[in-house]
């Protein structure tokens, strides 16, 4: 009797360890799992050059593990990222928005500065090209004598041709010709009759030809009999 006591006690030691595992609740890996998933989004998005949603991914990320040091790892690729961006973007000529990629860039790597520096020299000089170029072109705008018949900002003048008096035409092609040299006009002349061109492109010619020798004047005509004679002068674009 003693030896079956025995392995009945044991049996049913057996079945309470045996309940005892299978009524163990299951280890929870949701909060592992959702950190992974977090981390492999932020990751992908730094990959694919989306730099504000990684900044926001990060954030959070940062958020709920403040002291995890990995996420300084992270916070150097987005910042290397963000120079890239700002290179790329001032070779292209946009210096706004590399000095805003470049902002950004050093607000996730404020203690090392030379990680933008020289970016943030290049911007520095693009600056002022940008500047020197605009002092340059205020510069030549002031220096031009004032028009005499064109709006010098619109695209293009068109000015009614008096060819009925002669005297007022000839004070005409003199205001047209100084604007024509001073801003780098083209010239149509729009006449209703084929026989009214060779003239009065003649007229203005002579005119250029005494202010500026060396100027090529680029002149063309359109006949159109529902039109009275005039001339389209458009301003060369700085």
């Amino acid at each position: 009797m003693k030896p079956f006591a025995s392995r009945y006690l044991l049996l049913v030691a057996f079945s309470l360890l045996l309940g005892a595992c299978q009524s163990t609740p299951p280890v929870d890996t949701t909060v592992p799992d959702a950190r992974v998933a977090a981390i492999a989004a932020l990751e992908q998005s730094i990959s694919s050059n989306e730099l504000a949603t990684a900044e926001d991914q990060l954030g959070a990320l940062q958020t709920q593990s403040p002291d995890d040091p990995q996420w300084v790892t992270y916070q150097r690729q987005l910042a290397e990222a963000y120079l890239q961006r700002s290179q790329i973007v001032l070779q292209k000529g946009d210096v706004n928005a590399a000095a805003t990629a470049l902002s950004r860039a050093r607000a996730l790597m404020p203690k090392a500065p030379a990680l933008t520096g020289e970016v943030n020299g290049a911007i520095a000089q693009a600056r002022k090209a940008e500047l020197e170029k605009a002092e340059a072109a205020l510069k030549a705008a002031e220096a031009k004598p004032a028009a005499r018949l064109i709006d010098p900002s619109a695209e293009s003048s068109t000015i009614a041709l008096n060819i009925q008096d002669v005297a007022q035409l000839r004070k005409q092609m003199d205001a047209l010709a100084a604007d024509v040299v001073n801003y780098q006009c083209t010239v149509t002349f729009q006449v209703p009759r084929t026989q009214d061109y060779p003239w009065l492109a003649t007229l203005l010619e002579k005119r250029v030809k005494k202010l500026d020798a060396d100027f090529e004047l680029k002149i063309d005509k359109q006949i159109d009999r529902q039109v009275k004679a005039q001339v389209v002068l458009t301003p060369r674009k700085p």
